[in-house]
């Protein structure tokens, strides 16, 4: 359930659960949390960790007792993971997931008003480690910087109108051309506000401010470029158009 009114920061969400039940009590949790956008789920940590190499996650709602790779071992191989909230039916794994830095931990089956106070912790978690960037490095954010053969160069964010992936390169087209960089997709995604871009297409990143209009199948620019918008990425790309 999106929400107009709301202007705080977006949280981009992946659930990775083997229950469909839990699959589907966390969606309508998520659909109706403003700010919570739910960009992916899977049924087991291998499908996660692929999950989290294709797009930008800043928070995981993680089952613990899954086939195949527990959460905790998941967890455990993740070098730089995004904030997670443990859900699961076992109690007695709590205090391990607090020596690995979790969020939260929800005992299933929980509440609504218990969803809610465990993405609050997220949202503060998240705020205070906004607060303690340097006033210069947030004027930075302004612009991505990118690497070219002639060396560096920023790109400011409102000149871009969308990026599209190209074997192993990005170009990311402005109003006087485009921009060929070596990047990953994800890395360059992660680099991104997602106040601003969002993902539309395995291949596409687009600038939000550039967006006129919205199509069941793409989305038309300001400089009249369709481009398309997949299944994967169609909810996502209606909650932060409306936004």
């Amino acid at each position: 359930m999106s929400n107009p009114s709301y202007t705080g920061p977006v949280i981009r969400c992946l659930i990775a659960d083997d229950e469909l039940m839990a699959h589907q009590i966390l969606e309508q949790y998520i659909l109706q949390t403003p700010g919570l956008v739910l960009v992916a789920k899977c049924r087991n940590a291998l499908e996660a960790f692929a999950k989290l190499e294709q797009h930008a996650i800043d928070l995981i709602f993680l089952d613990i007792e899954m086939p195949l790779v527990n959460g905790i071992t998941f967890l455990k191989t993740l070098t730089n993971p995004p904030k997670v909230i443990f859900t699961t039916a076992y109690a007695n794994y709590a205090l391990e997931g607090y020596d690995l830095n979790v969020t939260d931990y929800l005992l299933k089956p929980f509440s609504f008003d218990r969803f809610s106070k465990a993405i609050e912790k997220v949202r503060q978690v998240l705020q205070s480690a906004a607060a303690t960037v340097p006033a210069a490095a947030a004027e930075d954010n302004e612009y991505l910087l990118i690497k070219e053969k002639e060396g560096l160069m920023k790109i400011a964010y409102n000149d871009i109108y969308y990026i599209e992936a190209s074997r192993d390169y990005m170009k990311i087209f402005t109003a006087t051309g485009h921009h060929l960089v070596h990047l990953t997709m994800k890395k360059l995604e992660e680099s991104l506000p997602p106040s601003l871009f969002v993902r539309t297409h395995k291949s596409f990143i687009v600038s939000l401010r550039q967006i006129r209009s919205l199509k069941p199948d793409n989305v038309v620019l300001a400089n009249m470029v369709n481009i398309p918008v997949s299944a994967n990425y169609a909810d996502v790309v209606m909650e932060r158009f409306k936004k």
